[in-house]
């Protein structure tokens, strides 16, 4: 842990309102991204990021140092996501589609490529968003932020294997969802190229 990081961290765990204060505020950018990609939408990751910083709080005088701060903080706020979207599911609603489609600023780029790239960002952040939780958790944890499977199993709190499983997992159910199964002769064809 930076050495200004771990002051501030020892200061919040001795009560020190203003050192964790600004260990919300050097943290919160990371934070945020982590509960956004988890949970898929501003507001619930602004829920999911209030409610991170309520439990630090609470539990900041417990926090033994064992790990990093950061990894620490990253359990809280997959556990709030966890927590937030169980909820969220329990009280379903159809939300608003916003119709607006963003036009290339750069004018040499293939319309159709750029077409096509839409498309499967689309699909792949509809699949993503239909994960289950926990397999979302790690695929976010590994794929976008690039941490090791035993970083991803300290974080949430599950052994290595479980995390690799749940990896693997989660890239089928993502790779079915965005290439749905095709016929027999394009998946002859494209195993082919």
């Amino acid at each position: 842990m930076p050495e200004p990081l771990a002051e501030l961290v020892a200061a919040a765990r001795d009560g020190d309102r203003e050192a964790f204060d600004e260990l919300v505020r050097v943290t919160s950018r990371d934070t945020y991204t982590l509960a956004f990609r988890l949970v898929g939408n501003e507001e619930d990751a602004r829920d999911v990021v209030q409610e991170t910083y309520l439990r630090a709080y609470k539990g900041i005088g417990k926090f033994r140092g064992d790990a990093q701060f950061s990894t620490w903080l990253y359990r809280i706020t997959a556990n709030c996501a966890n927590t937030h979207l169980g909820k969220r599911r329990r009280h379903r609603h159809d939300e608003l589609v916003d119709d607006a489609v963003l036009a290339d600023a750069n004018p040499d780029r293939d319309p159709q490529a750029t077409v096509i790239a839409s498309s499967l960002r689309d699909r792949l952040t509809v699949a993503l968003d239909d994960l289950p939780p926990k397999l979302r958790a790690v695929v976010v944890l590994r794929d976008v932020y690039d941490l090791p499977h035993e970083a991803i199993a300290s974080e949430l709190g599950i052994s290595e294997t479980a995390a690799k499983v749940r990896l693997h997992r989660a890239r089928r159910k993502l790779r079915e969802a965005v290439f749905p199964a095709r016929g027999d002769d394009e998946e002859t064809e494209r195993h082919a190229v």
